[in-house]
C-alpha cells in the first residue's frame, strides 16, 4: 500500500487523534515528516503499521508503544508501568534547576522518580549527587536504566522505599507526586499508567499533604513539587500551616502547577 493511503486510512480510523497516525507512521518507517510528505506513493508494509495504529486506538499510549519519551530535549526509555512524562513538567523542572543553580543544598532527594528523568536531568546540568526514592520495582530498574545511557548513575543514588521510611538529612526535595483525585475520570491512555502514581487519593491532595509534613519534621529547607491545577488554595493552608512559605507557577496552558516553598526559619 502507497504510504499516503495507509496514514489516510489510519487518520480516519483515530479520528480525534489523527495527529498520531503520522508520528506513528514515522516511528514506524524511522523517517521524518518531510520523507512522509514527499513520498506519498513510496509502497511499504502497511500491516505492522496498522497494528500499531490499533493498539494506540485501544488505549495504549504512543510512548508504551515504542519505550520511548522526550522531555526536556532528551530522550528516555519507558515502559508500561511507570508514569509517562509530561511536557508541563518542565515548569518543575525549571523552578529546580534555577534553585538549585543558585543555592548550595547539600542533600537533595527526588520523591516518586518514575523513570528517573528529573534526578538524571539535575544531575546532568548540575553535576550534583542526588538521592532518590520509589516504591516501584519497575520504575528502579527503569530509572538505572536511564541513568547509565545519560551517563549519571555514578551521581544518583534511587532506593526502593516509601519516602516516609526515608533515612538520611533532606536539604531539598522536587517531586511529581500522584495528585490526582480517586474517582477522577481519565481517558484510556491515562488508564494505562500505574495508578499509584498519579491518584493521591480521595481529595486528591492527600499525598502531597504528606509529603509536606514530612518535609516538616525532616527540616528540609526548600521543596518544589507539582500539584493539580486547582489545589493552589488549599497546598497554600497546608504549606503555611507546616511553617513554609510558598511561590506558585503557572504552566503553559495558563493552570496552576507547581511551586516552591522555602521553609520559613531558612528565610
Amino acid at each position: 500500500m502507497k504510504l499516503k493511503t495507509a496514514l489516510n486510512f489510519a487518520r480516519d480510523s483515530l479520528t480525534k487523534h489523527k495527529d498520531e497516525a503520522l508520528f506513528i507512521l514515522c516511528e514506524y518507517l524511522q523517517k521524518d515528516r518531510a520523507f512522509i510528505a514527499l513520498n506519498g506513493d513510496f509502497d511499504f508494509d502497511e500491516k505492522p503499521y496498522f497494528k500499531l495504529i490499533e493498539r494506540f486506538a485501544s488505549g495504549e499510549p504512543f510512548e508504551y508503544i515504542f519505550e520511548k519519551a522526550q522531555f526536556y530535549g532528551l530522550e528516555f526509555k519507558v515502559q508500561k508501568g511507570v508514569l509517562i512524562p509530561r511536557f508541563d513538567t518542565e515548569i518543575l523542572l525549571e523552578l529546580a534547576l534555577k534553585e538549585l543553580s543558585q543555592k548550595n543544598y547539600t542533600n537533595i532527594l527526588e520523591i516518586g522518580f518514575g523513570s528517573g528523568i528529573l534526578s538524571i536531568i539535575l544531575a546532568l546540568k548540575l553535576a550534583l549527587k542526588i538521592k532518590a526514592c520509589d516504591i516501584s520495582e519497575l520504575a528502579l530498574k527503569l530509572a538505572k536504566e536511564n541513568a547509565l545511557r545519560h551517563e549519571v548513575e555514578h551521581l544518583i543514588d534511587f532506593r526502593l522505599c516509601d519516602f516516609k521510611n526515608f533515612e538520611g538529612e533532606v536539604d531539598f526535595i522536587i517531586s511529581n507526586p500522584p495528585y490526582i483525585q480517586n474517582d477522577y475520570k481519565l481517558d484510556i491512555w491515562v488508564q494505562n499508567e500505574p495508578k499509584q502514581a498519579l491518584f493521591g487519593g480521595v481529595k486528591g491532595y492527600e499525598f502531597l499533604e504528606e509529603l509536606i509534613v514530612f518535609a516538616r519534621k525532616n527540616k528540609v529547607k526548600a521543596l518544589a513539587c507539582e500539584f493539580g491545577y486547582d489545589q493552589k488554595e488549599i497546598l497554600h493552608k497546608i504549606l503555611h500551616k507546616n511553617d513554609f512559605k510558598a511561590e506558585f507557577f503557572k504552566d503553559f496552558a495558563g493552570f496552576d502547577r507547581a511551586f516552591l516553598a522555602h521553609a520559613v526559619e531558612t528565610i
